[in-house]
């Protein structure tokens, strides 16, 4: 089972320019086939988007603006991982359960997946995540 050892930011490639700078995102930077790219945007800062788990798919999730906190956990530890930069990512593998908070004015969060959106893939459920957890 997946542990929150195997979550890791991943710095994104950029190519710096006195006229801005432009990061890319490739094959060889996050480690699956992206299927699926969606955006948070205009969240309140008191609200909070995620509480789920995924059994196949994965994720990369990066602050395109603004910042917001990535709540992780595997079912035996926590932990919160700030998200402020747009050329770090955050990947996260399967069976990790996630809570995106404290979103501050103006944030986007951009989410790269490893595959569709196939609502038998989330488990919605903290319960059933950690039974899920140590079947």
């Amino acid at each position: 089972m997946e542990t929150l050892k195997e979550v890791r930011i991943i710095e994104i490639p950029k190519i710096e320019d006195v006229r801005g700078n432009l990061a890319v995102i490739e094959k060889n930077v996050i480690p699956f086939e992206i299927k699926r790219v969606y955006y948070l945007y205009d969240v309140p800062s008191n609200a909070y988007r995620g509480g789920h788990a995924h059994i196949q798919q994965q994720e990369f999730l990066i602050a395109l603006s603004g910042s917001f906190d990535v709540v992780l956990n595997d079912g035996e530890e926590r932990t919160k991982v700030t998200l402020n930069k747009p050329n770090k990512g955050l990947l996260i593998p399967t069976g990790i359960w996630r809570e995106l908070e404290n979103f501050s004015s103006g944030s986007v969060c951009l989410v790269l997946a490893s595959d569709i959106f196939e609502e038998e893939d989330y488990i919605r459920d903290y319960k059933k995540f950690l039974a899920y957890k140590n079947q």
